[in-house]
């Protein structure tokens, strides 16, 4: 596919989206769906604590914080609601990807470094299908390290495999709460959101979260960035991404290598879900194939 075409669908995606039109997503091809529109679908399949989730955030300015959070003042920053979104190609080159906020200026990342031939294997985790523990037995025999984004209900859920995760050296990063889009809310809304997700992980694991964070829905704006990176974390973003979250609707093994095999690049920041069991049959194999290649895959707490 054309650079030139591919830009396009994805902005029509993005327009589509926020509500600018009317074309369904889901009816587009495989290598076509943008990187926002799979995060939002995702989404809707998100277990949501709202309902349980109602305690004040008034006194949260009172609280006091670590020595490496710092309290910013984000009044005047964007807060404009960005779709994070990035343009595939199949040069194996980094992809361009949205420039609307410097990422570098907020410790965020869609990438990493680029010199070398590494790879950032990344899971989330809304809700569990059975194949975590899958995932987790392949990264174990191949010893490859990931990182596993989870919300504190997923966390309340499934607190044996947050466990092993830790045990067998994975990072677990902070997905929120209640998995909402951050630019709809306060500073202190979005600060509370990370700090409880990330108390209630020490509480289960009696460890302190790993501080990287990646918005829900690939939302966020500059003033979200600047609260996020205030608390002491990076942003994580990604650099490849495919429709495969569908469980009633899996693309098979075949397509989910041959998907990775055609985008992998160096640097790559994957995002996979964990529910798919296309990319839980695939995973051996596309870890050998690109070791063969002589890609290393590193953990995101060695990113930079």
């Amino acid at each position: 596919m054309l650079k030139e075409a591919t830009a396009i669908i994805i902005s029509a995606l993005t327009m589509a989206l926020s509500g600018c039109g009317e074309e369904n997503a889901l009816d587009k091809p495989l290598d076509e769906i943008s990187s926002q529109e799979l995060s939002q679908e995702a989404s809707q399949e998100q277990t949501s604590d709202d309902k349980d989730y109602s305690e004040s955030t008034e006194e949260s300015e009172e609280e006091t914080t670590e020595a490496t959070e710092i309290i910013v003042d984000a009044k005047g920053l964007s807060n404009e609601k960005l779709g994070w979104y990035f343009n595939p190609n199949d040069e194996h080159i980094k992809p361009t990807a949205s420039e609307k906020v410097d990422l570098n200026k907020y410790n965020a990342y869609y990438v990493g470094t680029t010199d070398d031939k590494v790879i950032y294997l990344t899971f989330d985790e809304g809700y569990e299908n059975g194949y975590s523990s899958k995932i987790l037995d392949v990264l174990k025999e191949k010893n490859v390290p990931a990182a596993f984004f989870v919300t504190k209900s997923y966390i309340e859920s499934n607190q044996d495999l947050i466990k092993r995760m830790v045990d067998e050296g994975h990072v677990v990063g902070n997905h929120s709460v209640r998995h909402l889009s951050s630019p709809d809310l306060t500073d202190d809304e979005l600060r509370k959101e990370i700090k409880d997700t990330a108390d209630y992980f020490k509480e289960v694991t009696g460890k302190d979260m790993p501080k990287v964070f990646r918005p829900p829905m690939g939302e966020y704006s500059e003033r979200t960035l600047a609260v996020t990176q205030g608390l002491g974390y990076k942003t994580i973003f990604w650099s490849f991404a495919y429709r495969d979250w569908l469980t009633d609707d899996q693309p098979g093994k075949e397509a989910a290598y041959n998907t990775v095999m055609k985008r992998y690049h160096n640097g790559c920041i994957t995002l996979l879900h964990a529910v798919s069991q296309s990319n839980t049959e695939a995973l051996p194999d596309i870890i050998d194939s690109l070791r063969e290649l002589g890609y290393e895959f590193k953990s995101l707490d060695e990113i930079k």
